[in-house]
């Protein structure tokens, strides 16, 4: 376990900025509990300073996982978020699109989001920025990247495509469900 280097941040946080701004403050700067991000196996984690310093007594090879697990970074270098840390980005986040009821089952089986399941969406959009999907009882669902600007969904087929899935609940669901046709 290590603390990410200049570069690992640099690219962290803008695909974290992505999602939640400059809240991204609010993450690490907290003087009452303050928490850190490791990098373990090129795996993000957020978790407390205590925690941290606690895990340093543990081994390299013994230390699998700890705190919040946020993503990894690709062998190219690109970090790639997890469903894990959607608590953290819907606390924070900076745009938000809340579905029907109708439309929750679908996006939770790994749908794309249409108009027709669209409730309300956070003001001024804007065209393929990435979102966070709650239910109308503000339970987050996943995130997203928006296709088209809050002002351009006024005015389309309730068919069309508003929110790309990127990742959802219904992953945990979708994953065991391949674990076990492998076996």
């Amino acid at each position: 376990m290590r603390q990410l280097n200049e570069e690992e941040t640099k690219i962290f946080f803008e695909k974290l900025g992505e999602y939640i701004g400059a809240n991204i403050k609010l993450l690490i700067e907290n003087e009452e509990d303050p928490h850190v991000f490791r990098l373990i196996k090129n795996k993000v984690y957020y978790m407390s300073l205590q925690i941290a310093n606690w895990a340093t007594n543990v081994g390299k090879d013994e230390l699998l996982h700890v705190g919040t697990y946020f993503g990894k970074f690709t062998k190219t270098k690109k970090f790639r978020l997890n469903i894990t840390c959607l608590e953290i980005l819907a606390k924070y986040a900076k745009h938000k699109v809340w579905l029907k009821p109708s439309g929750e089952q679908s996006y939770l089986y790994g749908n794309h989001v249409i108009k027709a399941h669209l409730a309300k969406m956070s003001e001024n959009i804007p065209q393929y920025a990435n979102v966070i999907l709650f239910s109308l009882q503000e339970n987050p669902l996943g995130f997203g990247v928006a296709s088209r600007s809050t002002l351009q969904c006024k005015d389309l087929d309730p068919t069309a495509v508003v929110v790309f899935n990127q990742a959802d609940l219904g992953e945990y669901l979708r994953s065991e469900d391949d674990k076990n046709n492998e076996k």
